[in-house]
C-alpha cells in the first residue's frame, strides 16, 4: 500500500477505499466538507447520522478535546487498543475546539489495528472512516471488486486488500455510567465487563 499516495489523495479533498482490520473503509479528511460528504452519497448514508473517526494515537484525542474518563482509560490501556473497539465519548467542554466537530455532543473514535491505516493517519491527522457498503445493508462485502459494486459511485483511490473478513468493531458508549455496548463485535461484551 502506498500510504504517501493515498495521504496526499486524502490531503487534497479526495475519498479512499481502504482495507483496515475489520471491514473494507470509506475514509476522507473531516478538513474537506464536501469529500465528507461524498462518503454519504457513496454508501447512500442519511447525513443525520454523524460518521465514526480514525485517530492514530491517544493524543489525536486529546487535542479534539475529548473527555477521557476512567473507561475511557481502562480500554485505552488495555490489550484491545490499537485494534477493532470503537469508543463513544464526549467533550471535556461543552462544545470542541475543533471546527468540523461544531455541534456534535459525542463521538465515535478508533485506533485500527492495521500498520498502514496508522501511517496514514500519522501523515492526515484523524479521518472519518466508516465500512464500505451501502447503507441498510447488513454486511460489507469481502473483496474490492464486491465493494464497488455496492457503492453509489467510485471513489478516488480503490486498494485491493483481498479479501477483508467482515467482523465490525464493538462499539461501546462510554459516556454513560455504566458504559454501554451499542454494536456487538469481536471483543465481546462479557470480556469488556471484566475490564471495567
Amino acid at each position: 500500500m502506498n500510504t504517501d499516495k493515498i495521504a496526499h489523495i486524502l490531503l487534497n479533498g479526495g475519498v479512499a477505499l481502504l482495507p483496515t482490520d475489520t471491514v473494507y473503509g470509506l475514509a476522507a479528511s473531516p478538513l474537506f466538507p464536501d469529500a465528507v460528504a461524498r462518503i454519504f452519497d457513496l454508501k447512500a448514508r442519511p447525513t443525520r447520522q454523524n460518521l465514526p473517526i480514525m485517530v492514530a494515537s491517544v493524543k489525536d484525542m486529546t487535542d479534539m478535546g475529548l473527555a477521557i474518563n476512567d473507561a475511557v482509560k481502562k480500554i485505552l490501556n488495555s490489550d484491545y487498543v490499537p485494534g477493532d473497539i470503537t469508543i463513544v465519548m464526549g467533550f471535556e467542554k461543552e462544545d470542541s475546539s475543533v471546527s468540523w466537530l461544531k455541534g456534535r455532543e459525542e463521538v465515535a473514535v478508533r485506533i485500527p489495528n492495521h500498520a498502514d491505516l496508522l501511517t496514514i493517519l500519522e501523515k492526515t491527522g484523524p479521518l472519518m472512516v466508516t465500512s464500505a457498503n451501502r447503507h441498510g445493508n447488513p454486511t460489507t462485502p469481502l473483496t474490492i471488486d464486491e465493494v464497488l459494486a455496492d457503492l453509489n459511485g467510485a471513489p478516488d483511490i480503490a486498494i485491493d486488500g483481498g479479501i477483508v473478513l467482515n467482523v465490525p468493531s464493538t462499539i461501546i458508549n462510554c459516556r454513560v455510567n455504566p458504559p454501554i455496548i451499542e454494536r456487538n463485535g469481536r471483543i465481546l461484551y462479557e470480556d469488556l465487563l471484566k475490564l471495567l
